[in-house]
């Protein structure tokens, strides 16, 4: 059984016991977060939401907040002597699912 949710505005593919990383969320670490926005869940019974499947929830258990690679962002404009170096990390959530509800 898989599903499909909606978390940090992208969706994402997940099924029992996969583990994840998601954009930062505010949840202490060990704690278990539900997603509701659940729109699609696929196995033996498919059900597809219009957006959202009414009373499906995916649980999950955060393991760790982290950041990213880093990625250097540079402006440069030839023959005007401007260049620009900055760096960026994007803060992640590592999720583990634990149960697919629908």
């Amino acid at each position: 059984m898989f599903a499909i949710i909606e978390t940090g505005g992208k969706q994402v593919k997940v099924e029992e016991g996969q583990s994840i990383f998601v954009e930062k969320l505010e949840v202490e670490e060990g704690a278990d977060f539900t997603f509701d926005k659940v729109l699609f869940v696929g196995g033996d019974s498919v059900k597809v939401g219009v957006p959202t499947i009414e009373g499906a929830t995916v649980t999950a258990k955060v393991e760790k907040h982290g950041r990213g690679k880093k990625i250097n962002v540079i402006k440069f404009k030839r023959r005007k002597n401007y260049s620009r170096k900055q760096g960026h990390r994007q803060p992640y959530t590592k999720l583990t699912i634990g149960k697919i509800n629908a």
